[in-house]
């Protein structure tokens, strides 16, 4: 299935075939992915879901960010390092830490992201340091039939050489289940 970029709006979306086979998968409550390659050693994905409750009931969960061990099984620690301040113009600092198993090698990465926040719109994820050559996420939100559009792209390169097949089949076989796992934590269900 295809992946709905944020800008498409519902009437877009609805008007092909197949776009109306990804809105009633969304609805039904299926997880639309994508990966692609990013770099030798790292991977992209793309994901979204559909979420029924309003953005406004989402993003006070969305935002508090210790709350995110709930969402992702497999970070382990997460916590905003200071509150915004002036110099940081309304930006936050998070440090996250995870427990990633690769084929028979299990071990622990850490980010210190820069965040940025749109009120109910987006939240962007920005290395600064940590365990990656790089790594970026954006989740986004927008309105949709009776509920809100998740989606929450990411992408990054570990600093151990891990062939990109490698991490896009792990971002394959994760993401989803994690996603659902929001899904249910965000909607009480």
């Amino acid at each position: 299935m295809s992946i709905l970029s944020p800008s498409d709006s519902m009437d877009a979306f609805s008007d092909s075939p197949l776009s109306r086979g990804c809105s009633t998968a969304l609805l039904k409550g299926e997880i639309l992915l994508e990966t692609r390659k990013h770099s030798a050693w790292g991977g992209a994905v793309t994901a979204q879901m559909y979420l029924p409750s309003s953005r406004s009931l989402i993003w006070p969960q969305l935002t508090d960010y210790p709350r995110w061990v709930h969402y992702f099984p497999d970070v382990i620690r997460s916590e905003v390092l200071h509150p915004p301040d002036a110099l940081n113009q309304g930006c936050k600092r998070l440090y996250q830490v995870a427990n990633k198993a690769f084929l028979f090698l299990s071990i622990q990465v850490e980010a210190y992201l820069r965040v940025v926040e749109i009120v109910q719109q987006q939240i962007q994820f920005r290395l600064e340091k940590g365990s990656f050559v790089d790594f970026s996420a954006d989740l986004s939100l927008q309105d949709y039939a009776d509920g809100t559009l998740l989606t929450y792209a990411v992408q990054a390169t570990p600093t151990i050489p891990v062939p990109s097949l490698f991490i896009e089949q792990a971002m394959q076989l994760e993401l989803p289940a994690n996603m659902r796992k929001m899904r249910q934590v965000l909607c009480g269900g």
